[in-house]
């Protein structure tokens, strides 16, 4: 048990390894090259916002050669609080930066994990990529890909809201830290099992019975994946290394397909 939850979390950092290789840098570097730039716009937006919000609430004294000393004192005061409000504006911009940078770097790189996947998966694999899969067209494979993110969206409230619920119930409130970090991890690992396993045109229903067969092993790769999201500046690449990382789990840990019979 405890030997696959740290082969499973090893996985996170030898995704990490890979993601200057060649034939990888592309798809790693380009979507959060546009969430840099992203953030780089907000951060100049929001600081012109600051700068607007502070004229309005401190507008300078207007201190001529006949005001009196109440009026320099005024003019020192508005500056003084001028210089403490911004490095404020400056650590709480970062900290919104920490907080949502793996959010919105999931939502920019959607797109590119799965060729991000497929690519992993073919270097791993000597040239044997993911077969495509038509099921019925471009409008049916969207159609049940939108139904795969509601189910899952379902699939994560019903669990979140119960535990969400255990941190107000005395007694029991103690373990609920522990069980909403367990299911975090277990989150983690869907959100990003779901590339590789869907290229190969499996559904989330049948993605969790999957991955339940090998449990602890998910765990400790959605831990992995936790931890490195934790970390200041190694968030920045989490994405693309947990996406490298559950490839390579996947081929190399659950044979690369679908087990047989997978489905509830």
């Amino acid at each position: 048990m405890i030997g696959d939850l740290v082969t499973g979390a090893g996985y996170v950092p030898r995704g990490l390894g890979r993601l200057t290789e060649p034939g990888l840098r592309g798809y790693v570097w380009l979507p959060l090259l546009i969430n840099v730039v992203v953030f780089i716009a907000l951060f100049w937006l929001g600081g012109a916002a600051f700068q607007d919000l502070l004229d309005w609430m401190l507008p300078s004294a207007e201190a001529g050669a006949d005001a009196g000393w109440w009026a320099t004192v005024a003019d020192w005061a508005v500056t003084a609080l001028r210089w403490i409000l911004w490095p404020l504006f400056a650590v709480a911009a970062a900290l919104v930066a920490f907080y949502t940078f793996t959010i919105t770097a999931n939502l920019i790189g959607a797109p590119f994990n799965e060729f991000l996947a497929r690519r992993v998966e073919l270097l791993a694999t000597d040239g044997r990529a993911p077969a495509e899969t038509d099921e019925g067209g471009l409008a049916a494979q969207a159609i049940g890909s939108v139904a795969d993110e509601l189910r899952k969206l379902v699939y994560f409230a019903a669990v979140a809201i119960p535990l969400l619920v255990l941190f107000f119930v005395p007694v029991v409130q103690v373990a609920a830290p522990f069980l909403w970090a367990a299911f975090g991890a277990w989150a983690a690992a869907l959100e990003y099992m779901d590339y590789p396993l869907g290229n190969h045109g499996i559904r989330f229903r049948d993605q969790r019975a999957q991955l339940r067969r090998r449990r602890m092993l998910i765990f400790g790769f959605g831990a992995g994946v936790v931890v490195m999201t934790l970390i200041p500046v190694v968030n920045l690449v989490a994405m693309p290394s947990a996406v490298i990382g559950a490839t390579m789990l996947w081929v190399e840990q659950l044979g690369g397909r679908p087990a047989s019979g997978a489905s509830g």
